[in-house]
């Protein structure tokens, strides 16, 4: 059995006939009433002690992932309209060419080999110099 310590309380007499009146219902005694209340009252108070903690570093978490989420929004938007430029300006090979058909794969290897290896370096290509990067491969 759990040890119990008895306390004095004074309570404003509103709240005091409040406590009076759901005590007097079957099964409800006024120390249950008030543990449950100040144990209710305890936790939240350290759940708010966790969220001031915590409420920094969450909003700047939080504005981290608002600035990715909006560069990742700039770079899909940069890539759509790129390809769509491409795509109109560039005349389509015809069936019979396996020589253009063949140099375009080759290409196009080239590239998803150099993507590859600019994210395995985390090299960007919109950085100051990144011209002379690519000069020098």
């Amino acid at each position: 059995m759990t040890q119990k310590i008895r306390h004095q309380l004074f309570l404003p007499k509103p709240i005091s006939d409040r406590l009076e009146a759901l005590a007097a219902k079957p099964g409800a005694t006024k120390s249950a009433i008030l543990t449950d209340a100040v144990t209710a009252w305890l936790n939240r108070r350290g759940a708010s002690e966790l969220e001031e903690r915590f409420a920094i570093r969450l909003d700047r978490m939080t504005r981290a992932i608002g600035r990715i989420d909006r560069d990742a929004q700039v770079i899909l938007e940069t890539l759509a309209l790129f390809i769509r430029f491409e795509l109109s300006v560039q005349t389509p090979l015809a069936e019979n060419d396996h020589v253009g058909r063949a140099l375009a794969a080759k290409r196009f290897e080239a590239f998803v080999s150099q993507v590859g290896r600019h994210v395995a370096a985390g090299r960007r290509s919109l950085a100051v110099g990144a011209r002379d990067q690519e000069e020098g491969q």
